[in-house]
């Protein structure tokens, strides 16, 4: 699937401390820490050295299907630690699955600038190859995920690469150029993650909802929480209706009291995406 040629640069093992672990099997299983491997990785992305995670079975008797989790944020701020490494990624891994996600470049020690949806999107094109370099990886089925910003990430990588069986996405940004405006405070954020120059060309070219038709026609899990202040429910009912019209294959599903993680609802939000990579995934 991946055309640009990479390698997995550096690999360790996430070890945490037995009160970390005991949170972990609290919060998403046991299962994850019997069961289950998470690395903290560097890979190479168009040159340039990218901090990422990968997390698989230990079971090496049999291939698992591969799923592309993409973080929220911007620069650091919301990049994935290993605590929440070994948990987010270790579920994912849990259910059946060889699991590849980026800080994006220019974050968590890694070389460039996170560009909020510009060449960093190569950041997440470039984990495809790395499944190579991992025994159980089948690396003929592909899933991808992603939550806030990882959702535009998740669809600029879909424009890119068609080859993805089914897609969940969580409070994710389907039109930046209203986003953007909805969060004018940040807009000076925003110009020093993109660049100044070219600034409305470069929102309007994020802005996916404009682009719906260049989606492929693959199942689409969105999630979203009605009272999300960060980004508005309308992001995702908005794009489940151009699905419509389009005849994609789609579920909306709206959480009534949900915020922008969908703490109350984590469960149902774990059993539906759970569901969701099972049925059109494996």
């Amino acid at each position: 699937m991946g055309k640009t040629k990479t390698a997995i640069l550096e690999r360790k093992e996430i070890f945490l401390t037995d009160s970390q672990n005991k949170m972990i099997a609290s919060g998403w299983g046991d299962d994850i820490l019997v069961n289950t491997i998470t690395e903290k990785i560097f890979y190479s992305s168009d040159g340039v050295k990218v901090r990422g995670y990968i997390s698989y079975p230990k079971d090496n008797s049999q291939k698992f299907p591969c799923v592309i989790w993409n973080r929220g944020g911007i620069g650091n701020k919301g990049a994935i630690d290993t605590f929440t490494a070994r948990g987010i990624f270790g579920q994912l891994a849990s259910w059946g699955y060889v699991v590849f996600a980026s800080q994006y470049r220019g974050n968590d020690g890694g070389e460039g600038q996170d560009e909020f949806g510009g060449d960093d999107v190569d950041d997440v094109l470039n984990l495809i190859p790395l499944a190579g370099e991992i025994e159980n990886a089948d690396t003929t089925k592909w899933g991808i995920e992603g939550w806030s910003r990882g959702g535009m990430m998740t669809y600029l990588t879909l424009l890119r690469n068609s080859n993805f069986r089914c897609a969940v996405l969580v409070a994710a940004i389907s039109d930046f150029k209203s986003y953007a405006v909805f969060n004018d405070s940040k807009i000076s954020i925003y110009k020093k993650f993109i660049g100044e120059k070219d600034f409305e060309e470069k929102v309007d070219e994020r802005t996916v909802i404009n682009f719906v038709n260049k989606l492929p026609n693959i199942p689409y899990l969105i999630m979203h929480g009605k009272s999300d202040e960060t980004v508005t429910v309308e992001q995702s009912i908005n794009i489940a209706e151009k699905f419509k019209k389009l005849n994609y294959q789609y579920r909306l599903e709206l959480f009534e009291d949900g915020d922008h993680f969908l703490k109350k609802h984590r469960k149902e939000v774990d059993e539906l995406r759970r569901k969701w990579f099972e049925v059109y995934l494996k």
